[in-house]
C-alpha cells in the first residue's frame, strides 16, 4: 500500500537532510523522476554537501504544498 505523501507530512518529515532516495520514496516516483526535476530546476531545490545531493525537509513541504496549492487551483 502506497503511503499518501500528505500523511508523511502531517506525521512531519525526518529531522536531518533528505537524500534523493529519501525524497523519491517519500513522494513514491522513480529515483530517475527526482533527478529530472533537478536537472530542470523543477522540483523542490536542493545543495551539494562534497559530491552528494540533499534536500531540507522545510524546503520539500514547502514545494510539495505548493504543487498542491496549484494542482487544487
Amino acid at each position: 500500500m502506497a503511503t499518501d505523501p500528505r500523511a508523511t507530512l502531517r506525521a512531519g518529515l525526518p529531522d536531518r537532510y533528505l537524500t534523493p532516495e529519501d525524497l523519491a520514496a517519500m513522494l513514491t516516483v522513480p529515483i530517475e523522476t527526482v533527478y529530472h526535476w533537478r536537472k530542470r530546476r523543477i522540483g523542490p531545490n536542493g545543495f551539494r554537501v562534497g559530491r552528494h545531493v540533499r534536500y531540507d525537509p522545510t524546503v520539500v513541504r514547502d514545494w510539495i504544498a505548493e504543487q498542491s496549492a496549484r494542482d487544487a487551483a
